[in-house]
């Protein structure tokens, strides 16, 4: 079996955000990582960043919500940098509005990016994984899969995550394969910027509002999920599959 070293990460959504932060670790870790994204430049100069770190990172052009487009950027992964047997599924949109009012494109975007693309990168990357009698899959879910005002949609998508995983984890387990999700809480990224912005509230001040609601008195920050991440991908973690991890600073319910 090969060690962290010689391993190769996909992480989704790696250009920004949690996504940036789980791959900037993940090299940090000594792992090659791929930073999958629909914007290819942002994905570039968050490689560029790891690689001035001294890690090994490559940037792929990738529609999580199109099969082809996946099945090339995997290919070419495995081709460039080894075969993953890492995949953290990070990508994700927000199309948030009140259910009278949420279209059904912004119903069709968020779910396709978010649970289409989780299954059609997990798809494509447990072959490898089963070939190495190796993997880790972890996904991004949301405490908003509890529910929350305004996002019926991204809910959905993230109860569905939680589903998928769990499923995947039964399926894939004898392979050598785990797959838990992430449900983070509010965590400091331009996605959270934007819902302060939607609400007409500065961004600061729509934090000090999030951190009074929060047991440990703080936002999250794009780090916090990172470490988790860190975790679950590694050797340690192989006796944790099918769970759904909340990183909200304090208990869900």
């Amino acid at each position: 079996m090969t060690t962290d070293a010689h391993r190769t990460a996909i992480v989704t959504g790696g250009a920004r955000g949690i996504g940036a932060a789980i791959a900037a670790r993940l090299a940090e870790d000594g792992l090659a990582v791929a930073v999958l994204d629909l914007d290819d430049a942002a994905a570039k100069a968050t490689t560029d960043a790891i690689g001035a770190a001294g890690g090994r990172a490559l940037p792929v052009p990738v529609n999580v919500a199109d099969a082809e487009s996946v099945r090339t950027a995997v290919e070419r992964v495995a081709a460039e940098l080894g075969p993953p047997t890492v995949l953290v599924n990070n990508a994700g949109v927000t199309r948030d509005n009140l259910l009278f009012r949420l279209t059904e494109d912004d119903w069709d975007t968020v779910m396709s990016v978010h649970l289409r693309g989780a299954f059609l990168m997990s798809r494509a990357a447990q072959k490898y994984m089963v070939e190495a009698g190796f993997g880790r899959i972890v996904s991004l879910s949301s405490t908003s899969a509890l529910g929350n005002r305004g996002q019926a949609n991204y809910a959905a998508a993230k109860a569905g995550i939680q589903g998928f995983t769990k499923t995947v984890a039964l399926e894939l387990g004898k392979f050598g394969i785990t797959a838990n999700a992430i449900a983070p809480g509010f965590i400091e990224t331009e996605m959270t910027r934007a819902t302060a912005q939607r609400l007409g509230l500065s961004f600061e001040q729509y934090k000090l509002d999030r951190a009074a609601e929060i047991p440990v008195g703080r936002v999250g920050q794009p780090a916090d999920i990172a470490h988790l991440a860190s975790f679950l991908v590694s050797e340690g973690a192989g006796f944790v599959s099918g769970q759904v991890i909340y990183a909200a600073g304090g208990p869900k319910t």
